[in-house]
């Protein structure tokens, strides 16, 4: 047999093999790791792989560990972490609550602009997710909404810190989209390509994501009209109006300040992710300082809670390259491109499949797990295509913004379950989850639509 076409049997037999293993529970990082190792010495048997390649990887791994973007990585989940403890989140949460609870549909709209406002200041998923389910979800409960919709808005709003900026999501996206598209431009001959930034994804991101929470507003504005009993109104005491503006201004003046200080001297070009990040992470101490929260038991958790989410990261990270190293080396991008290269619809079609694998692998996988699989695959492909890198970056960080959403893994859906009384079942969360959802599929096809919404803003800041 042509030892081409079987390094590309290989690549195939490989890549559904861990999907398999995956899906019987094994560990994510030693799964990739494993499987394609073991790949690799079949391949070595057989004369299709050649064992010399595996000294890429030490290299690779020094790249990671050297690359002072994703020094930005750590410094924001720090900084939301941080954040959490100082209770910005809470005080969002009673407040906004107070300002929106004469409106029907007014405590999920309230839930809906903080999860909003703390994926800007934190992009931290869980701890949003569980603040929100402790504090939200007991007041819309007594105030009478239907479970289902108070789980699926709370659910929904805490993850849009995975597309809202800072999203550690894109940082990742932003480093292999560049490489990636500089190693694709000079293939084509072009030695000086547009350079591709963590800046730009996250000048692409803000539109999307404001589409997003959009969307969720006016799904709000839906139930209260045509099924006001599932979220009634919650007027406020005559006495809690009168400090009511004072306190608006309280809670929302610190969030916005570092907001504006973390994403206005990224887009600004006044700073790198990294060095806002670190500006970030010093501005959420003061902010815990402030409010008399800032201690070495609260430095000490945070730091260790920073350390093991960083670590999990970049473990899952590690055994992802040695699966992308396998996969192309014996063929397997040569598979790939042929498949998306002779789909009906030309890129079109191309792009649509791998937003629906991805949709797909959503369901059972976790986002770095499908980026640090996927991305290294078909991002190549697409780019060659003559598909905008950042376009497709936000295109991807908003289609894996569902996996956090979809049953029967999805994070969100777990983080609220834990702190979910007892009289709300597991199945009202799922089926609340499933109407935002539709919503995000809905803005997804909006930016498949119409490119600008996720590239104009970039062009207009650094073109």
């Amino acid at each position: 047999m042509d030892l081409v076409l079987l390094g590309e049997i290989f690549a195939g037999l490989m890549f559904f093999g861990i999907i398999g293993f995956l899906m019987l529970g094994f560990p994510v990082a030693f799964t990739l790791a494993g499987v394609s190792l073991m790949f690799g010495l079949v391949g070595m048997w057989f004369g299709v792989f050649d064992p010399s390649n595996f000294g890429a990887l030490a290299n690779r791994y020094i790249g990671f560990m050297t690359n002072e973007v994703l020094v930005a990585v750590p410094l924001f989940i720090f900084m939301g972490v941080m954040l959490e403890r100082s209770k910005i989140a809470e005080q969002l949460l009673l407040t906004m609550g107070k300002l929106f609870g004469n409106m029907r549909g007014g405590l999920g709209m309230s839930v809906i602009i903080v999860g909003a406002l703390l994926a800007a200041s934190t992009g931290v998923v869980g701890a949003t997710v569980v603040t929100m389910g402790l504090i939200s979800l007991p007041a819309m409960l007594r105030a009478g909404y239907d479970p289902k919709l108070a789980c699926g808005v709370i659910c929904a709003s805490g993850t849009l810190g995975q597309i809202i900026p800072p999203s550690t999501v894109l940082i990742f996206m932003g480093d292999m989209l560049a490489g990636i598209n500089a190693q694709v431009q000079m293939a084509k001959g072009n030695f000086a390509p547009t350079p591709v930034s963590v800046g730009d994804l996250f000048a692409g991101a803000i539109l999307p994501g404001l589409l997003l929470v959009g969307l969720y507003l006016l799904w709000m504005v839906f139930k209260a009209i045509f099924s006001p009993e599932s979220c009634p109104a919650t007027p406020v005491a005559p006495e809690e109006k009168q400090h009511l503006a004072r306190e608006v201004v309280v809670a929302l003046v610190p969030p916005l300040a570092l907001i504006a200080a973390v994403l206005g001297s990224i887009l600004g070009g006044i700073a790198t992710p990294t060095e806002a990040a670190s500006v970030g992470a010093v501005g959420a101490m003061v902010l815990a300082a402030l409010r008399w929260r800032l201690s070495f038991r609260v430095l000490r958790e945070a730091a260790i809670a920073t350390a093991t989410i960083t670590s999990m990261v970049f473990i899952i990270l590690f055994g992802a390259s040695v699966f992308s190293i396998v996969f192309r080396l014996m063929g397997g991008d040569n598979l790939v491109h042929e498949f998306l290269a002779n789909l009906p619809g030309g890129v079109v079609g191309a792009v649509i499949v791998v937003m629906a694998i991805m949709f797909l692998l959503g369901f059972i996988l976790d986002t770095f797990e499908i980026i640090f699989i996927v991305i290294p695959i078909t991002a190549p492909i697409l780019l060659d295509l003559g598909v905008d890198p950042v376009w497709l970056g936000v295109l991807v960080g908003m289609n894996l913004q569902t996996s956090f959403l979809t049953p029967p893994f999805g994070f969100a859906l777990f983080y609220l379950r834990g702190v979910a009384p007892d009289n709300v079942t597991t199945g009202m969360i799922y089926r609340g989850a499933i109407p935002f959802v539709l919503l995000q599929v809905v803005a997804l096809a909006l930016m498949f639509l119409v490119p600008g919404i996720a590239t104009w803003l970039p062009r207009l800041l650094y073109s």
